[in-house]
């Protein structure tokens, strides 16, 4: 990746069907002529890549390596592509994990991986040979995305990456994720870029236990979930608020079968908008789950794409009120891949500022 490639080798580097401007290669895109780099009118930062689909979740398993396929091809879209500018992923080092995980975990899930281990020994989590490099790979891109927003680089950030990462909580990976990606962002931004308060919102249908479990008791980060309940992994009940130094710092919106629009953009425009508004987030992380969206076989939420981009600039409008618009978004859930792929475009149209404000959520 030394050396300046053209717009066909990018397209055959990322596979046919991944846009240039989702090349970490050179960042063009095919469609625009002009400078990748970002001019007074910043655009939206992508992490993706072939790495991702490296992670074998095995046969018939819902986070199948084609999920990304499907988002690459949508965000392809002439209209979506010269918005978007190619945020080169890198390896998290394991020190950073260690910002959220304990070392005796971030060893075994290592040499459980390299021995060819089907599963992590500390419950469900699907892995192959190749899983630790690539969790290495998604908590690393979603680290170089908060980079690139914290120093201004692009306007907003979304990283399509896998594995996923809410499940998995500081010395257990569970559901589909090794290390939490969104949770090691929230830390390193602290950390690195001296962002205090940091909001994590969370609209995947299944509650990230491990993400109010690595942040319940600490008040610095303000974790907000919507969800189907009861469902998988059974936590996020509404009294579940924090403790310690953390209590009021944790917002779970548990909501029937069937929930949508009314439930979820009502909830959060009704308790987390003025939540955020108290909390004053220097920086805004979404754990982007589309298995929310109507259709999707892992859930029985209802969200359309119009949902999905009204939600999008919802958190938009808090990040832009505290945040200075810094806001980086994580794929999470979302599992069938025609309405996956349409609502990950919906929300990245919104990022880039190609849709209207949201309305009431009662429209």
């Amino acid at each position: 990746m030394g050396r300046d490639l053209s717009r066909r080798e990018c397209l055959t580097v990322l596979g046919g069907g991944l846009i240039a401007a989702l090349c970490p290669a050179c960042g063009q895109s095919p469609q625009d002529d002009s400078d990748p780099s970002p001019g007074p009118a910043l655009k939206t930062g992508i992490v993706a890549g072939p790495i991702y689909k490296q992670h074998d979740a095995g046969p018939y398993h819902p986070d199948s390596p084609e999920r990304l396929d499907a988002i690459t091809t949508a965000l392809a879209a002439p209209e979506l592509a010269k918005g978007l500018a190619a945020i080169e992923p890198r390896q998290a080092t394991e020190r950073e994990l260690a910002l959220c995980h304990t070392r005796p975990y971030i060893d075994l899930a290592k040499q459980e991986a390299e021995a060819g281990r089907m599963r992590l020994s500390t419950g469900d989590t699907p892995i192959c040979e190749k899983s630790f490099e690539v969790a290495l790979w998604a908590a690393g891109g979603v680290l170089r995305a908060v980079d690139a927003v914290a120093d201004g680089r692009v306007r907003n950030a979304f990283c399509a990456v896998r594995p996923p990462g809410h499940h998995a909580s500081g010395a257990r990976g569970m559901g589909f994720g090794v290390f939490n990606n969104i949770a090691l962002a929230a830390r390193y931004a602290q950390r690195t870029h001296k962002l205090p308060r940091v909001l994590i919102v969370d609209w995947d249908v299944h509650h990230g236990n491990g993400t109010q479990s690595i942040f319940y008791n600490d008040g610095s980060v303000f974790y907000c979930s919507t969800h189907q309940w009861p469902w998988y992994p059974g936590t996020g009940r509404a009294e579940e608020t924090g403790a310690e130094a953390g209590i009021g710092s944790t917002l779970n919106i548990p909501l029937p079968p069937g929930a949508g629009r009314m439930e979820v953009l009502g909830g959060l425009e009704s308790k987390l908008v003025p939540a955020a508004d108290k909390f004053k987030p220097d920086l805004v992380l979404v754990s982007a789950g589309f298995d929310s969206r109507v259709g999707d076989p892992l859930g029985r939420l209802t969200l359309t794409d119009r949902d999905f981009a009204d939600l999008t600039a919802l958190v938009l409008g808090i990040a832009g009120r505290h945040a200075h618009g810094r806001l980086v978004s994580a794929l999470e859930g979302g599992y069938d891949l025609e309405g996956l792929a349409s609502a990950a475009a919906a929300h990245v149209k919104s990022l880039i500022g190609r849709e209207k404000r949201f309305g009431p959520a009662r429209v």
